[in-house]
């Protein structure tokens, strides 16, 4: 899994299933694989800069087999409670099996020197704890909670864009590091959720249709593999719900038409779709990506009666079907700065120049969103990134050029929306806005804003 991530670019919530599957683990045997797999990508920017101080050339002049090697052994053997001895034999094993003798040797020397010490003591050798802000603090926070150091700025400007104390920075690199529960979505009208907890499932914190899965696979479960079920994050959850009781004004005349806007991979839509099935109304999703498209088809299972499903530029959508549209949401591709406990190599990918890359995009999305939403409509802007670049700044930017160009739209409040749908959630509301936190609610850092069309 690490050379693929390193080599191919991989993304291990979409890869790892599949090796899994391939190599029949399941139980304990592919808990621990999933361990060494994330736990590892998660802490590699710690892993690094331990293994800087031991092996006697530049880290990035080690060939890349031999690092992955060397991540994984790092992690047993501070990350883990696997015994040092059996850390050491097993990672050199692999080394002589995967990399070859050399390779091996090197391993067995450099892990035996990490062995010396536990992980409060590498963390004083490589980062010694900095109390206040600026440069030093960034960098030995960096380090020690293994992100970028540009996004620990980012996040701890996003606390503070959003409204609240930049000294949560470390308590949400934190919850960036811990592994999450799986979370399911019980398809409203199509699986009770009683049914998952039956399964072994526990109730969600804040979604009605939420349920997290302590152990296991998600595929092991019926309902699952039959689509009436699917992991979706709380967060997502929570967002789409919050677009579904946002007021019409007026309301529409008969059944509502609604819009997933740039739809793949379909988490989303299977919730709107459901939903829509359940109301009586209907719907659209709309994916530029064929590939991606067939996923949202698979998503939609079961609601394929109310509910199509397209592929084309969600960018063309306001032109092509002005004003169509009751309800619209436009979940916008962006960093992804707040689902990085899901996605544990999003982090070493991703630099600021992504933010300059993404944002006409995500203007033109939600420009085109806004536009296909009939007056009295409601338009969800959504993403998975808490920056104020992605986030409350796009939203003031499109209202602002729309009213220039003849297209009024008000900002309602989120928070209202979201009480309205699921009651309260307490430090979610950010202004006119919702910004959900991993250290706080337990979910992905969804952002939601909602425009009413006039």
């Amino acid at each position: 899994m690490l050379q693929q991530v390193r080599e191919a670019d991989a993304y291990a919530n979409l890869a790892l299933p599949v090796v899994l599957r391939e190599l029949r683990l399941k139980g304990r045997d592919a808990a621990f694989a999933t361990e060494l797999t994330y736990g590892t990508l998660r802490q590699l920017g710690l892993y690094d800069a331990v293994l800087a101080t031991l092996v006697d050339r530049p880290l990035d002049r080690v060939d890349g087999p031999t690092r992955d090697v060397l991540r994984l052994g790092v992690h047993q053997l501070l990350g883990m409670r696997v015994p040092d001895h059996a850390a050491v034999a097993s990672t050199v094993g692999l080394a002589r099996q995967e990399v070859g003798t050399g390779a091996s040797g090197l391993v067995n020397a450099v892990l035996r020197r990490v062995a010396e010490r536990d992980l409060d003591a590498w963390l004083e050798v490589v980062a010694p704890a900095v109390t206040g802000a600026g440069r030093a603090a960034d960098d030995a926070l960096a380090v020690r909670h293994s992100h970028p150091r540009w996004v620990v700025r980012a996040l701890r400007q996003a606390l503070v864009s959003h409204g609240r104390d930049a000294a949560e920075t470390e308590a949400l690199l934190r919850a960036d590091n811990a592994p999450a529960d799986v979370a399911l979505l019980a398809r409203p009208g199509l699986v009770d959720p009683a049914a998952l907890v039956a399964a072994g499932g526990r109730t969600g914190r804040w979604s009605p249709y939420a349920v997290t899965l302590p152990s296991g696979a998600p595929g092991e479960l019926v309902d699952v593999r039959e689509s009436r079920a699917r992991v979706q994050d709380e967060g997502s959850q929570l967002v789409t719900l919050a677009l579904a009781a946002a007021p019409l004004d007026p309301p529409a005349e008969g059944a509502e038409r609604w819009l997933d806007l740039c739809a793949g991979p379909g988490g989303k839509s299977s919730l709107l779709s459901a939903l829509a099935r359940r109301e009586g109304h209907r719907g659209t999703s709309v994916e530029v990506s064929r590939h991606r498209a067939e996923l949202v088809r698979q998503a939609v299972a079961g609601a394929e009666d109310v509910w199509d499903v397209r592929t084309g530029d969600g960018r063309a959508v306001g032109e092509d079907e002005p004003a169509a549209y009751d309800r619209v949401l436009v979940d916008a591709p962006c960093t992804g700065l707040g689902a990085l406990r899901r996605r544990p190599e999003a982090r070493w990918r991703r630099t600021p120049d992504d933010l300059a890359a993404l944002a006409p995009l995500q203007r033109d999305l939600l420009r085109a969103g806004l536009t296909a939403t009939r007056p009295g409509g409601v338009v969800a802007y959504v993403t998975c990134s808490p920056h104020p670049a992605e986030t409350g700044l796009v939203v003031d930017d499109v209202v602002r050029r729309a009213a220039r160009d003849g297209i009024g739209a008000t900002v309602l409040d989120a928070g209202d929306a979201l009480e309205a749908a699921v009651g309260e959630v307490p430090g979610a509301r950010a202004g006119s806005h919702v910004q959900l936190w991993p250290h706080v609610h337990g979910t992905d850092g969804m952002f939601l804003a909602l425009l009413r069309r006039t």
